[in-house]
């Protein structure tokens, strides 16, 4: 398994050869379906300017979480996901 600090280095540079920023940026997460986790990702993005849509799995278990967000740099989108680190349980996809 690759270390969390290798894993963002990579990111960021394929961040910065793949995109022209600022630009739309899809994150795709998937939380326990429990509801102060769904809130934690949903506090991840700002409501006014973000897309946010959820749906839940088959049994129930889980939701996955899409959002669209203006990112204005590649290291605003590494920034966002170490935020959401801190939140149990979250897959980042």
């Amino acid at each position: 398994m690759e270390n969390p600090k290798e894993k963002y280095t990579k990111l960021l540079e394929q961040l910065k050869d793949g995109f022209d920023w600022p630009t739309v940026y899809m994150f795709k997460f998937i939380v326990p379906a429990d509801n102060s986790k769904i809130a934690q990702v949903e506090n991840l993005f700002n409501s006014t300017e973000a897309q946010v849509s959820m749906r839940n799995s088959s049994k129930g278990n889980f939701v996955s979480v899409t959002a669209k967000e203006l990112m204005m740099s590649p290291e605003s989108v590494v920034e966002r996901y170490l935020q959401a680190e801190g939140i149990e349980g979250l897959i980042s996809l």
